[in-house]
Protein backbone atom coordinates (compact mmCIF):
# COMPACT_ATOMS: atom_id res chain seq x y z
CA UNK A 1 0.00 0.00 0.00
CA UNK A 2 1.54 3.33 -0.72
CA UNK A 3 1.78 5.99 1.61
CA UNK A 4 0.95 9.70 1.35
CA UNK A 5 4.07 11.70 0.29
CA UNK A 6 5.22 14.45 1.79
CA UNK A 7 6.33 16.99 -0.69
CA UNK A 8 9.82 17.63 -0.91
CA UNK A 9 11.32 20.30 1.77
CA UNK A 10 14.93 21.71 -0.43
CA UNK A 11 13.52 25.23 -1.23
CA UNK A 12 15.16 24.73 -4.51
CA UNK A 13 13.92 22.11 -6.48
CA UNK A 14 10.17 22.87 -4.67
CA UNK A 15 7.92 26.08 -5.72
CA UNK A 16 7.91 28.74 -3.60
CA UNK A 17 5.12 28.68 -2.15
CA UNK A 18 4.44 25.42 -1.82
CA UNK A 19 7.62 25.47 0.92
CA UNK A 20 6.40 28.23 2.47
CA UNK A 21 3.34 25.99 3.60
CA UNK A 22 5.59 22.91 3.96
CA UNK A 23 4.80 22.31 7.61
CA UNK A 24 0.70 22.26 6.92
CA UNK A 25 1.88 20.23 4.17
CA UNK A 26 3.38 17.59 6.04
CA UNK A 27 1.07 17.88 8.81
CA UNK A 28 -1.18 16.13 6.31
CA UNK A 29 -3.89 19.09 5.77
CA UNK A 30 -5.33 18.08 2.91
CA UNK A 31 -9.20 18.78 2.62
CA UNK A 32 -8.73 22.46 1.20
CA UNK A 33 -7.25 22.84 -2.04
CA UNK A 34 -4.25 24.86 -2.38
CA UNK A 35 -4.09 27.72 -4.87
CA UNK A 36 -1.00 28.45 -6.60
CA UNK A 37 -0.31 31.72 -8.35
CA UNK A 38 1.32 30.47 -11.82
CA UNK A 39 1.76 32.24 -14.99
CA UNK A 40 -0.17 29.45 -16.85
CA UNK A 41 -0.30 31.68 -20.48
CA UNK A 42 1.92 34.90 -21.67
CA UNK A 43 -1.12 36.58 -21.31
CA UNK A 44 -2.10 36.51 -17.60
CA UNK A 45 -1.39 35.18 -14.55
CA UNK A 46 -3.66 31.88 -13.50
CA UNK A 47 -4.32 29.88 -10.68
CA UNK A 48 -3.86 26.22 -10.70
CA UNK A 49 -6.20 24.76 -7.53
CA UNK A 50 -4.99 21.24 -6.70
CA UNK A 51 -5.47 18.30 -3.54
CA UNK A 52 -2.90 16.08 -3.22
CA UNK A 53 -3.87 12.55 -4.15
CA UNK A 54 -3.23 9.24 -1.52
CA UNK A 55 -3.91 6.87 -3.31
CA UNK A 56 -1.68 6.44 -6.16
CA UNK A 57 1.14 8.91 -5.14
CA UNK A 58 4.65 6.92 -4.33
CA UNK A 59 6.58 8.39 -1.18
CA UNK A 60 9.33 7.71 -2.77
CA UNK A 61 11.56 10.98 -3.40
CA UNK A 62 11.21 13.33 -6.07
CA UNK A 63 13.74 14.12 -9.03
CA UNK A 64 14.76 17.74 -8.75
CA UNK A 65 12.77 20.51 -10.91
CA UNK A 66 16.17 20.56 -13.01
CA UNK A 67 15.93 17.10 -13.81
CA UNK A 68 12.70 17.25 -14.60
CA UNK A 69 13.09 20.28 -17.18
CA UNK A 70 16.61 19.70 -18.70
CA UNK A 71 16.70 16.26 -19.67
CA UNK A 72 13.53 15.26 -22.13
CA UNK A 73 11.76 13.49 -24.95
CA UNK A 74 9.94 15.66 -26.83
CA UNK A 75 11.30 15.17 -30.67
CA UNK A 76 9.41 18.22 -32.08
CA UNK A 77 11.84 20.18 -30.06
CA UNK A 78 14.61 18.20 -31.40
CA UNK A 79 15.94 14.52 -30.78
CA UNK A 80 18.95 15.59 -28.31
CA UNK A 81 17.80 14.93 -24.54
CA UNK A 82 18.42 18.83 -23.89
CA UNK A 83 17.22 20.06 -27.26
CA UNK A 84 13.46 20.23 -25.61
CA UNK A 85 14.82 22.68 -23.07
CA UNK A 86 16.99 24.40 -25.23
CA UNK A 87 14.26 25.53 -28.42
CA UNK A 88 11.07 25.40 -25.62
CA UNK A 89 10.86 28.43 -26.67
CA UNK A 90 9.57 27.38 -30.31
CA UNK A 91 6.40 25.70 -28.82
CA UNK A 92 3.47 28.61 -28.93
CA UNK A 93 0.76 27.67 -26.12
CA UNK A 94 -1.40 30.84 -26.02
CA UNK A 95 -4.99 30.13 -26.98
CA UNK A 96 -4.99 26.55 -26.91
CA UNK A 97 -8.03 24.17 -28.30
CA UNK A 98 -8.37 20.81 -27.44
CA UNK A 99 -10.77 18.68 -29.54
CA UNK A 100 -13.01 15.40 -28.43
CA UNK A 101 -14.60 13.80 -31.06
CA UNK A 102 -14.91 10.90 -32.76
CA UNK A 103 -17.20 7.52 -31.37
CA UNK A 104 -19.49 10.54 -28.77
CA UNK A 105 -22.68 11.94 -28.35
CA UNK A 106 -21.12 15.16 -27.56
CA UNK A 107 -18.21 16.41 -29.51
CA UNK A 108 -16.78 19.36 -28.27
CA UNK A 109 -13.43 21.45 -28.67
CA UNK A 110 -12.82 23.00 -25.26
CA UNK A 111 -10.70 26.12 -24.64
CA UNK A 112 -7.88 25.24 -22.64
CA UNK A 113 -8.41 27.76 -19.78
CA UNK A 114 -12.12 26.47 -19.67
CA UNK A 115 -11.23 22.84 -19.60
CA UNK A 116 -9.14 23.46 -16.50
CA UNK A 117 -11.92 25.87 -14.82
CA UNK A 118 -14.15 22.64 -15.27
CA UNK A 119 -11.82 20.01 -13.08
CA UNK A 120 -10.69 22.88 -10.95
CA UNK A 121 -11.82 20.94 -7.61
CA UNK A 122 -10.65 17.55 -9.11
CA UNK A 123 -6.88 18.54 -9.90
CA UNK A 124 -4.71 16.98 -7.29
CA UNK A 125 -0.56 16.80 -7.53
CA UNK A 126 0.19 12.79 -7.95
CA UNK A 127 3.73 12.04 -7.36
CA UNK A 128 4.39 9.01 -10.28
CA UNK A 129 7.00 7.03 -11.49
CA UNK A 130 7.57 7.82 -14.87
CA UNK A 131 9.94 5.23 -17.11
CA UNK A 132 11.29 5.95 -20.30
CA UNK A 133 15.54 4.85 -21.17
CA UNK A 134 15.67 6.13 -17.99
CA UNK A 135 12.97 6.79 -14.65
CA UNK A 136 12.39 9.98 -12.94
CA UNK A 137 9.73 10.45 -10.16
CA UNK A 138 7.48 13.53 -10.96
CA UNK A 139 5.06 15.56 -8.92
CA UNK A 140 2.25 16.35 -11.64
CA UNK A 141 -0.46 18.24 -11.33
CA UNK A 142 -3.41 16.93 -13.56
CA UNK A 143 -6.92 15.15 -13.34
CA UNK A 144 -8.25 11.80 -14.77
CA UNK A 145 -8.99 11.51 -18.04
CA UNK A 146 -12.14 9.62 -17.39
CA UNK A 147 -13.45 12.84 -16.21
CA UNK A 148 -13.15 14.21 -19.87
CA UNK A 149 -14.17 11.15 -21.45
CA UNK A 150 -17.50 11.32 -19.27
CA UNK A 151 -18.22 14.99 -20.94
CA UNK A 152 -18.50 13.80 -24.31
CA UNK A 153 -20.70 10.88 -23.80
CA UNK A 154 -19.31 7.92 -25.54
CA UNK A 155 -20.65 5.12 -27.45
CA UNK A 156 -21.01 1.62 -27.15
CA UNK A 157 -18.86 1.64 -30.23
CA UNK A 158 -15.65 3.12 -28.75
CA UNK A 159 -13.91 0.80 -28.25
CA UNK A 160 -9.76 2.91 -27.75
CA UNK A 161 -8.94 6.84 -27.60
CA UNK A 162 -6.39 8.04 -29.98
CA UNK A 163 -4.58 10.93 -29.35
CA UNK A 164 -2.49 14.02 -31.77
CA UNK A 165 0.00 16.38 -30.84
CA UNK A 166 0.99 19.93 -31.92
CA UNK A 167 1.72 20.25 -35.62
CA UNK A 168 3.71 23.39 -36.40
CA UNK A 169 6.48 22.88 -38.70
CA UNK A 170 6.97 26.73 -39.00
CA UNK A 171 8.24 26.82 -35.14
CA UNK A 172 9.15 23.20 -34.16
CA UNK A 173 12.80 22.59 -35.19
CA UNK A 174 11.79 19.43 -34.75
CA UNK A 175 9.01 18.90 -37.56
CA UNK A 176 11.39 20.12 -40.13
CA UNK A 177 12.74 16.56 -40.37
CA UNK A 178 11.06 13.61 -41.05
CA UNK A 179 12.21 11.64 -37.78
CA UNK A 180 8.85 9.82 -37.23
CA UNK A 181 5.48 11.01 -39.32
CA UNK A 182 4.04 14.24 -37.69
CA UNK A 183 1.88 14.99 -36.35
CA UNK A 184 2.66 12.62 -33.20
CA UNK A 185 0.11 10.21 -32.67
CA UNK A 186 -0.74 7.83 -29.37
CA UNK A 187 -3.69 5.63 -28.33
CA UNK A 188 -4.98 3.54 -25.66
CA UNK A 189 -7.57 0.76 -25.04
CA UNK A 190 -10.87 2.63 -23.49
CA UNK A 191 -10.62 0.14 -20.00
CA UNK A 192 -6.68 1.97 -20.14
CA UNK A 193 -7.78 5.27 -20.70
CA UNK A 194 -10.67 5.22 -18.05
CA UNK A 195 -8.53 3.81 -15.51
CA UNK A 196 -7.96 6.36 -12.51
CA UNK A 197 -4.27 6.50 -13.15
CA UNK A 198 -4.29 7.60 -16.46
CA UNK A 199 -4.33 11.56 -16.37
CA UNK A 200 -4.16 14.71 -17.80
CA UNK A 201 -1.41 17.01 -16.66
CA UNK A 202 -1.69 20.68 -16.71
CA UNK A 203 1.31 21.27 -14.45
CA UNK A 204 4.41 20.20 -12.07
CA UNK A 205 5.89 21.13 -8.79
CA UNK A 206 2.94 23.68 -8.07
CA UNK A 207 4.06 25.27 -11.49
CA UNK A 208 2.46 25.38 -15.24
CA UNK A 209 3.39 22.55 -17.32
CA UNK A 210 6.94 23.92 -19.17
CA UNK A 211 7.18 23.80 -22.61
CA UNK A 212 9.99 21.07 -22.45
CA UNK A 213 7.57 18.63 -20.59
CA UNK A 214 4.40 18.41 -22.75
CA UNK A 215 2.99 21.98 -22.05
CA UNK A 216 0.18 22.90 -21.98
CA UNK A 217 -1.66 20.19 -21.68
CA UNK A 218 -0.28 16.00 -21.50
CA UNK A 219 -1.08 12.39 -21.19
CA UNK A 220 0.78 10.95 -18.21
CA UNK A 221 0.16 6.87 -17.92
CA UNK A 222 2.54 5.71 -15.42
CA UNK A 223 2.64 2.04 -15.67
CA UNK A 224 3.51 1.99 -19.69
CA UNK A 225 7.01 3.36 -21.17
CA UNK A 226 7.21 7.35 -21.28
CA UNK A 227 6.24 7.71 -25.31
CA UNK A 228 2.93 6.54 -24.79
CA UNK A 229 2.52 9.99 -22.66
CA UNK A 230 1.82 12.16 -25.66
CA UNK A 231 2.56 15.81 -25.16
CA UNK A 232 1.27 18.95 -26.39
CA UNK A 233 -2.21 17.40 -27.21
CA UNK A 234 -4.58 19.01 -29.38
CA UNK A 235 -6.90 16.10 -30.20
CA UNK A 236 -8.58 13.25 -28.55
CA UNK A 237 -10.69 11.03 -30.75
CA UNK A 238 -12.62 8.10 -29.49
CA UNK A 239 -12.62 5.24 -31.90
CA UNK A 240 -13.52 1.56 -32.41
CA UNK A 241 -9.96 0.45 -33.99
CA UNK A 242 -6.70 0.30 -32.64
CA UNK A 243 -5.39 3.71 -33.48
CA UNK A 244 -1.96 3.68 -35.11
CA UNK A 245 0.82 5.21 -33.08
CA UNK A 246 3.87 7.08 -34.40
CA UNK A 247 6.81 4.68 -32.50
CA UNK A 248 4.96 1.42 -33.84
CA UNK A 249 5.05 3.17 -37.32
CA UNK A 250 8.26 3.82 -37.17
CA UNK A 251 9.78 0.73 -35.94
CA UNK A 252 6.68 -2.05 -35.39
CA UNK A 253 9.39 -4.81 -34.17
CA UNK A 254 10.64 -2.17 -31.13
CA UNK A 255 7.68 -0.38 -29.90
CA UNK A 256 4.33 -1.86 -29.29
CA UNK A 257 0.78 -0.79 -29.13
CA UNK A 258 0.24 -1.60 -25.07
CA UNK A 259 4.53 -0.68 -24.32
CA UNK A 260 3.66 -1.24 -21.07
CA UNK A 261 6.58 -1.53 -18.09
CA UNK A 262 8.00 -4.80 -18.16
CA UNK A 263 11.34 -6.05 -17.41
CA UNK A 264 10.33 -9.99 -18.64
CA UNK A 265 10.04 -8.34 -22.33
CA UNK A 266 13.56 -7.53 -23.60
CA UNK A 267 13.77 -4.42 -26.22
CA UNK A 268 15.52 -5.89 -29.40
CA UNK A 269 18.37 -4.06 -28.94
CA UNK A 270 18.43 -3.77 -25.30
CA UNK A 271 17.37 -5.53 -21.61
CA UNK A 272 14.46 -3.87 -19.58
CA UNK A 273 15.36 -5.90 -16.73
CA UNK A 274 17.13 -2.94 -15.20
CA UNK A 275 16.31 1.09 -15.22
CA UNK A 276 18.74 4.02 -14.01
CA UNK A 277 16.85 6.68 -11.98
CA UNK A 278 17.99 10.07 -13.01
CA UNK A 279 20.09 11.36 -10.56
CA UNK A 280 21.35 7.67 -9.08
CA UNK A 281 24.82 5.71 -10.18
CA UNK A 282 23.53 1.93 -9.81
CA UNK A 283 20.67 0.63 -11.60
CA UNK A 284 17.95 -0.83 -10.02
CA UNK A 285 15.50 -3.66 -10.90
CA UNK A 286 12.47 -2.77 -12.84
CA UNK A 287 8.92 -3.18 -11.48
CA UNK A 288 6.28 -5.48 -13.65
CA UNK A 289 4.25 -2.40 -14.58
CA UNK A 290 6.41 0.12 -13.13
CA UNK A 291 5.28 -0.80 -9.45
CA UNK A 292 1.52 -0.07 -10.14
CA UNK A 293 0.44 -3.90 -10.58
CA UNK A 294 -2.08 -3.48 -7.24
CA UNK A 295 -4.00 -0.54 -9.84
CA UNK A 296 -3.69 -2.08 -13.57
CA UNK A 297 -2.38 -6.12 -13.60
CA UNK A 298 -6.86 -6.53 -14.29
CA UNK A 299 -6.46 -4.77 -16.93
CA UNK A 300 -4.67 -8.02 -18.89
CA UNK A 301 -5.59 -10.71 -17.53
CA UNK A 302 -5.37 -13.34 -19.68
CA UNK A 303 -3.23 -11.62 -22.53
CA UNK A 304 0.07 -12.58 -23.10
CA UNK A 305 2.11 -9.93 -22.77
CA UNK A 306 5.20 -11.00 -24.75
CA UNK A 307 2.66 -11.05 -27.82
CA UNK A 308 1.02 -7.92 -26.85
CA UNK A 309 3.74 -5.69 -26.00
Amino acid sequence: MRKKFILDSENDVTCEALFKRRRDIIKGIISAPFVLSTNFSNAENKHLIFQKDIKYSTNEQTNTIKQITSYNNFYELGSGKRDPMINANSLKTDNWKLTVDGLVEKPQTFDLDELIKKFTLEERIYRLRCVEAWSMVIPWIGFELNKLIKLVKPLSSAKYISFQSILDRENLPGQRREILQWPYREGLRIDEANNPLTILSVGLYGKVLPNQNGSPIRLVVPWKYGFKSIKSIVKISLVSEEPETSWNLETPNEYGFYSNVNPYVNHPRWSQKRERRIGEFRKRDTEMFNGYSEFVSSLYKGMDLKKFF
